[in-house]
């Protein structure tokens, strides 16, 4: 099983004038210790589960572009960019754009997208759920049509809601970037995962079989082989002590088991360094034959 971290608990020790330094330490940390992939969410505003938007909250791409400046090996995506926030031709030049500056280690996490009180705050269109759906199927097209070849297919496209005149990306990708997609819709969002996607995203729980099978189903219909798509969950990662991260362990094996291949831990709290250092000493050489 590979490890990830994902960032999205920016109420660290020093507030707002250490945030750079403490994500120069974070992203060494996690780098250094061997886990596979820094997310960083794609929210302006944090959400109610962090404590809502009088939290503080950094913007995905920034934040990921510096992450990339201070590491030589891990991978970065955004987990996951809503499809509301940007149009898709925009959207896949930025991820090249990463890709090219971080030497080929950028990948994409997308999904639906949610909280409509975020955007609806800062201005930001939030259409409804069935149409973010169809803005989501447009845009891993435009982006599959964007990282094709050396310079994109360079063909019109066009969806549901946009169109391409010329796909045309310059420079290209130096690695084809993961296409993961998250959510755990049996109907709409495992079937895109099927169809377009290299890895899905869900959550553990006794629901976790389940929803591998519906994807599995999904692939038999779409002509898919279900063992080429990465199965990857999210959850927080806390541990606080060597007994906690053992457990932690424990649990992660257990995931493995259903058939995940990685996990991609939310990091909480104030001292996130020191959460990474604990989780690189004792879970991820635990669980990295799982």
């Amino acid at each position: 099983m590979k490890l990830g971290l994902a960032f999205a608990d920016y109420a660290w020790d020093g507030g707002a004038e250490r945030m750079a330094d403490t994500l120069k330490a974070m992203s060494r940390t996690a780098d250094d210790a061997g886990f596979d992939v820094i997310g960083v969410a794609d929210h302006v505003w944090q959400g109610p589960h962090l404590g809502g938007p009088e939290q503080p909250m950094l913007e995905c791409f920034t934040t990921l572009a510096t992450i990339a400046a201070h590491t030589r090996r891990i991978r970065l995506m955004p987990m996951v960019a809503g499809v509301h926030f940007r149009s898709p031709g925009l959207l896949a030049k930025t991820v090249t754009t990463l890709n090219v500056l971080s030497g080929g280690r950028a990948d994409l996490g997308i999904g639906a997208g949610w909280y409509e009180e975020e955007a609806r705050g800062l201005g930001i269109g939030f259409p409804t759920t069935a149409e973010r759906f169809e803005q989501l199927e447009d845009a891993v097209r435009i982006c599959r049509s964007m990282w094709a070849g050396e310079r994109g297919d360079e063909k019109p496209l066009t969806g549901r809601h946009h169109h391409l005149e010329r796909a045309l990306n310059v420079p290209q990708n130096l690695t084809r970037p993961q296409l993961m997609i998250g959510g755990g819709g049996e109907k709409k969002t495992l079937r895109l995962v099927a169809r377009h996607a290299d890895a899905c995203n869900l959550y553990p729980g006794p629901d976790l079989g389940g929803k591998l099978a519906v994807l599995r189903r999904h692939c038999d219909s779409e002509g898919r082989d279900y063992d080429t798509i990465e199965k990857t969950c999210i959850m927080p990662f806390t541990p606080r002590d060597a007994v906690s991260a053992d457990e932690l362990a424990d649990t992660l094996r257990q995931i493995a088991e259903a058939g995940v291949t990685r996990v991609i831990g939310i990091l909480e709290g104030r001292d996130q360094v020191a959460s990474i250092e604990l989780i690189g000493e004792r879970v991820l050489p635990a669980v990295e034959d799982a």
